[in-house]
């Protein structure tokens, strides 16, 4: 009989942040998969989770992963956790989760804490389309192309040595864009500092914030866009006989502006 992985979410700093449903998992589970065993443990014994584990970390994940599969394949159930928050965001998993799928071995993610969705809501910043990326980019280079191309809200992990240059960075590119640097979450000296890139950069110019950072930044103001080159061409089009629907998906593909806002201007004229 087929075993299964169950990925469990783990406290981002508060410990009794756990849910009943990862407890349950964590005590029946046949081995505990851990990022680190030792931190691991601190948890397992608050709440008295006499559980074996096992390390798994980016520097043994391939060579484990095969290891667990087997052991799955055999009946086992693993419980697969992480330092903090989901396994698999910004930390190991991936390789096992693939491995179980490509085996035909059934997955259960189960809900938890999460660095990133708690620092998206606490920042105040829309959160109906945006986009997690991780750590930033460390090239100052990079980093202004990624803030000046991000229309929806970005997510991102950062080092607290890294803050000020990364704020600096998106000053130089909107010095208005509104940011929140959440430090600390669930913890005892959590904070969250909103305000624009320019006023947050010259704030770390000089502070170098402590602990576990995410920085949360606002989309930029998508540009304004010209319509009048393209709906001529397309009224012209319509003058010579075309039809105004597909004409203006041709005049679209031609100009890269939508073809419904070309569709409807030309009706408005």
């Amino acid at each position: 009989m087929t075993g299964a992985l169950v990925v469990c979410p783990t406290p981002i700093g508060n410990l009794e942040d756990i849910t009943l449903r990862v407890l349950s998992a964590l005590r029946e589970a046949d081995v505990v998969a851990c990022e680190d065993t030792r931190r691991t443990r601190v948890l397992l014994d608050r709440y008295g989770v006499a559980a074996r584990t096992v390390s798994y970390h980016e520097h043994n994940e391939s060579s484990r992963a095969s290891e667990l599969v087997g052991r799955m394949q055999a009946g086992e159930t693993v419980a697969l956790v992480s330092d903090a928050g989901m396994p698999l965001v910004n930390d190991p998993g991936f390789l096992l989760v693939q491995a179980c799928v490509a085996a035909g071995i059934g997955v259960e993610v189960l809900p938890g804490p999460s660095a990133a969705l708690t620092a998206l809501v606490v920042s105040g910043l829309p959160a109906t389309t945006w986009r997690f990326v991780g750590f930033l980019p460390r090239k100052r280079g990079e980093l202004e192309t990624l803030f000046r191309g991000a229309t929806e809200t970005l997510v991102a992990f950062e080092s607290p040595r890294r803050v000020g240059a990364a704020l600096a960075a998106l000053a130089a590119v909107d010095a208005e864009r509104p940011v929140a640097v959440c430090r600390e979450l669930t913890k005892l000296h959590e904070e969250v500092v909103r305000g624009t890139a320019d006023d947050l950069a010259s704030r770390y110019a000089s502070e170098e914030p402590r602990g576990e950072i995410v920085v949360v930044v606002g989309g930029a103001e998508p540009e304004a866009v010209d319509l009048a080159p393209a709906l001529d061409a397309l009224a012209r089009l319509v003058e010579a006989g075309a039809r105004a629907r597909p004409a203006a998906g041709v005049v679209a593909e031609l100009t890269g502006v939508s073809a419904n806002a070309l569709y409807r201007a030309l009706l408005e004229r």
